[in-house]
């Protein structure tokens, strides 16, 4: 069985479309990956996520250190066997929330100590801790443990916290070695860091590349730099990194983050904003996001969206819906949920599809001009 193998069957310009292959299955890409912090994609069962149309789905070390133990969690089996998804699982290290959600945290070469958001006791990450953690865990797809500091930070100090991602890359990689059956058998990525310095940022790939990864994430961006600067270091990161390669844009994003950094070569994403926004009232549609609280939907036979061919869509009207979120109905959440992965699953078809025929770019500027045109309300 094949342990990791990327191809690309189509290009166009600097996008790509293909698949990764895993002893679990394939992932076509650009793929997007539903988050499943908790061990959950919220409010959705992983049968309904697989029809949906996601190949992977993403598993959060920090929180599973937490709560229910990565211990616990191998002792019961693994992750797959936990939560009932048998397709890829990729985990985060737990980097970013450890450095978000945290209190008291203290950063040194070891690791990072912290107290848990939940019950303020102490923990230690390290880049080793991640790694086994991840291995307890199941994950198909390790990552790196990384620093991340604020893209507002001074330059001096965005250097040396991408010069210690990369030590702690290293790090990672050899613990990741380390792990006999479980390294055998599935893949660890590393994660560019440089906030939006292109300098920073060739001088993290150059050293992710040295140590070797079977594929390459592209880390710190989606922090509240907006848009135009995200694309801005997308213009040049993406091919700071090894073309035969996965490439992953952490932690993105809205519809035409994802459209956009396809454009510029980005082969993977994950993002809660479709899971979190089906839970505050929020469905995307081709005609751009719709807030279905809003009084004008309150007996509008239609569909969440007239063009999408989800089970929601083709069941329930946006008065139905309505009605539940309205009333505060758990229903009313997991419709929205469905409809919102679907919506990005079917996105993702979507790019596939045009990267193949050789069309993206009109794609993408329709994409655009529908899902950013002004909206009555």
């Amino acid at each position: 069985m094949t342990r990791f193998a990327f191809a690309i069957a189509a290009t166009d310009g600097a996008a790509r479309t293909g698949t990764i292959t895993m002893q679990r299955g394939t992932i076509r890409t650009p793929a997007f990956m539903p988050v499943g912090t908790a061990a959950t994609v919220k409010a959705m069962k992983p049968g309904d996520v697989e029809r949906a149309g996601a190949d992977i789905i993403l598993g959060n070390t920090y929180h599973l250190m937490l709560r229910p133990g990565a211990e616990r969690v191998a002792r019961l089996g693994g992750l797959h066997r936990f939560m009932g998804w048998d397709k890829p699982i990729l985990t985060d290290s737990g980097g970013y929330q450890v450095m978000s959600l945290s209190a008291l945290t203290k950063r040194s070469e070891e690791g990072v100590a912290f107290a848990s958001h939940l019950d303020g006791t102490r923990h230690m990450i390290s880049p080793e801790r991640s790694i086994e953690i991840q291995r307890l865990l199941g994950s198909n797809i390790v990552m790196a443990f990384d620093e991340l500091v604020p893209t507002t930070s001074t330059r001096e100090v965005q250097a040396a916290a991408m010069e210690r991602s990369m030590r702690w890359a290293k790090r990672s990689r050899d613990a990741f070695d380390g792990g006999g059956d479980h390294a055998a058998n599935n893949a660890i990525f590393g994660i560019q860091q440089g906030a939006l310095d292109e300098g920073l940022r060739k001088a993290s790939a150059d050293a992710l590349i040295d140590i070797g990864f079977d594929g390459y994430a592209i880390g710190g961006l989606a922090v509240g730099e907006g848009q135009a600067a995200m694309f801005g270091c997308l213009d040049f990161a993406p091919g700071q990194l090894p073309a035969d390669r996965p490439r992953y844009l952490m932690g993105v994003g809205k519809p035409t983050d994802i459209v956009g950094a396809v454009e510029r070569g980005v082969d993977m994403f994950d993002c809660v904003m479709p899971t979190r926004s089906g839970r505050t009232g929020q469905a995307f549609t081709r005609q751009g996001p719709i807030n279905i609280r809003n009084a004008r939907f309150a007996e509008d036979q239609g569909p969440l969206d007239p063009e999408c061919a989800c089970a929601v869509c083709t069941t329930w009207t946006r008065a139905y819906v309505h009605h539940l979120v309205r009333a505060g109905e758990m229903l009313g959440a997991m419709l929205m949920t469905e409809h919102n992965i679907a919506f990005y699953e079917a996105m993702m078809a979507d790019l596939r599809a045009a990267i193949a025929e050789g069309r993206l770019t009109a794609f993408a500027n329709d994409f655009r001009a529908r899902y950013d045109a002004p909206k009555g309300e």
